[in-house]
């Protein structure tokens, strides 16, 4: 706890908001791996957020924010600073009767199905896709043909400064796997979306079929972060990989699943440096015998001054 600012600490605590000291993340990840953070805090409403996230910049603490840590590799040695999580920024509300907004840690799922209930389609694409809507957004997440860019109307975040702006799609900047706050420092708080009108039974049945393909290609029965690696022009991670005979290689706890080879799973208790480890591998093998080079779909977060390959 070191890092963390007494007064921030006194803040936290008299905010009201609940928070974890030595929080240990593979509790918060879906990887299930990674050391503690010095405190994670879970701000009960939007305003909170601001607050402790203008703070902690303002006294140089180290800051991290996470949705439900679907999409996340954590360092072993944890995270130094203040992690915040979103989870609590939940709420819903409609707009119209084509769009809705959300807060930044709705699950996606839950998302999804608040469309269904209206009878409104466009986002059958994102149900299965773990993660929140913020993360969603983030990232601009897709499968199966779709993407957020394609529904998204806005989105509104806080900056360093404390300051809350909206940005509209055609300033979000979204390319494959990215948006404009993927290079910035700005932190998204809730996510508009317009959709059209559809009808309820083809939206439900479009949904579970999709659902039926992820259960039935993906190794959902371990701690996987989704996708390993991003898609790279010109081919397909998964492809590239099996290609390379890749399926089932390990590296300690770690393994790249027999099912998908587009995914790297907890098999056995595997530590962070075990899944890290073999990124490096799969990467190296794929780039030798195919001159393709695989990028980490993953946000690599946390202290890992251990690592002298880490990748940027």
């Amino acid at each position: 706890m070191q890092h963390i600012n007494n007064y921030i600490l006194k803040e936290i605590i008299n905010s009201g908001s609940e928070y974890v000291e030595n929080a240990p993340m593979r509790k918060f990840t879906s990887f299930r791996t990674g050391g503690n953070a010095d405190i994670l805090v879970f701000p009960k409403n939007e305003d909170e957020f601001v607050k402790l996230s203008k703070l902690c910049r303002t006294c140089g603490t180290p800051v991290a924010i996470i949705g439900n840590g679907s999409n996340l590799l954590v360092s072993d040695n944890g995270i130094r600073g203040v992690v915040i999580s979103t989870s609590k920024l939940c709420d819903i509300k409609d707009d119209d009767e084509l769009t809705f907004t959300a807060g930044a840690g709705l699950p996606l799922k839950h998302f999804c199905r608040h469309a269904l209930e209206r009878s409104l389609t466009g986002l059958e694409f994102a149900f299965g896709i773990p993660g929140s809507v913020g993360g969603a957004a983030y990232m601009n997440a897709g499968a199966y043909d779709g993407e957020m860019k394609d529904v998204i109307l806005c989105c509104r975040h806080v900056d360093s400064d404390g300051q809350i702006a909206k940005l509209t799609n055609e300033q979000l900047d979204f390319s494959y796997r990215h948006s404009v706050y993927s290079d910035s420092d700005k932190w998204i708080l809730s996510v508009t979306v317009r959709l059209k009108k559809g009808d309820r039974e083809e939206i439900e049945s479009k949904m579970q079929e999709l659902m039926s393909r992820r259960i039935e290609k993906q190794p959902l029965d371990y701690p996987s972060a989704g996708s390993t690696f991003k898609r790279p022009a010109g081919s397909y991670a998964s492809y590239l990989i099996d290609q390379c005979g890749l399926k089932g290689m390990s590296v300690g706890g770690a393994a790249v699943s027999e099912k998908h080879a587009g995914f790297i799973i907890n098999k056995d208790n595997a530590t962070s440096d075990d899944i890290y480890s073999l990124i490096i591998r799969v990467r190296e093998e794929v780039y030798k015998k195919t001159g393709f080079v695989l990028e980490p779909e993953i946000k690599i977060i946390g202290d890992w001054r251990h690592r002298n390959d880490l990748l940027k």
